[in-house]
């Protein structure tokens, strides 16, 4: 099977560089209390916080890995690559502590050491829109980034399969859009006894992801299976 990535640099660039030290500096900004604990009460609430920690960073962790694996498999450096990684950047920096709120919010509702966060059903339609749209802005950039490097197919020398793979990830990309904007639609225009609904949308990002994938992976097991074909006729009439 033809290897799906195609690694176009084998050095980290500097704007791959800097973008790790803004991921680790987000992740900084998520670790729960910079002191440490100075009895078992304060350790005990400490600990409370860390389902909350552990989504947040699990969330960071795949947007680094998205951002990862495109410069790896595209090495683009140009412009309008670096003004679209700059935007993902500044997003993921402003949404940071929308995020550890928003979890430490729910977490808060079924761990009664964690102090209840307490706000009203507009209040929560609003932080749900805000954490929705940095959702929706995340995966807009990383599509856009995608759609520039399959726009560039020929300048990088792309094969057939990895033409597909970019197609491929832009597609993923528009699932989690769509996930989130449906989330947003509810957020902001569902009536307010319903806004709980806005977060849980978010559980579509499973099965929606399983069936496109699962869609692209038989389309893509055809585009191998014609390639060999095409690659073994000549050798079977010389």
């Amino acid at each position: 099977m033809t290897n799906p990535l195609r690694w176009r640099g084998h050095e980290v660039s500097r704007l791959e560089g800097f973008s790790d030290t803004v991921f680790a500096f987000a992740l900084t900004l998520l670790v729960v209390a910079l002191e440490v604990p100075k009895n078992a009460d304060e350790l005990i609430r400490l600990m409370m916080e860390f389902p909350a920690f552990a989504c947040c960073f699990a969330l960071l962790i795949w947007i680094w890995w998205e951002h990862n694996t495109f410069f790896r498999r595209f090495g683009l450096q140009d412009a309008y690559t670096t003004a679209l990684n700059a935007a993902l950047l500044f997003v993921v920096l402003l949404y940071v502590y929308p995020l550890k709120f928003m979890f430490r919010a729910l977490f808060a509702q079924f761990m009664p050491a964690l102090e209840p966060v307490r706000m009203e059903l507009y209040q929560f339609a609003n932080i749900a829109a805000v954490y929705s749209s940095g959702f929706i802005a995340v995966f807009v950039l990383f599509a856009l980034m995608h759609l520039h490097a399959y726009r560039s197919r020929e300048k990088l020398g792309l094969t057939e399969l990895q033409i597909f793979d970019a197609r491929s990830a832009i597609g993923h990309h528009v699932v989690s859009i769509v996930v989130g904007m449906l989330s947003l639609i509810v957020a902001l225009g569902a009536p307010l006894q319903f806004v709980w609904i806005a977060p849980t949308v978010f559980f579509l990002m499973g099965p929606g992801h399983a069936f496109y994938g699962w869609r692209s992976g038989r389309e893509r097991a055809e585009l191998e299976a014609e390639l060999a074909g095409t690659t073994a006729a000549p050798a079977a009439s010389v």
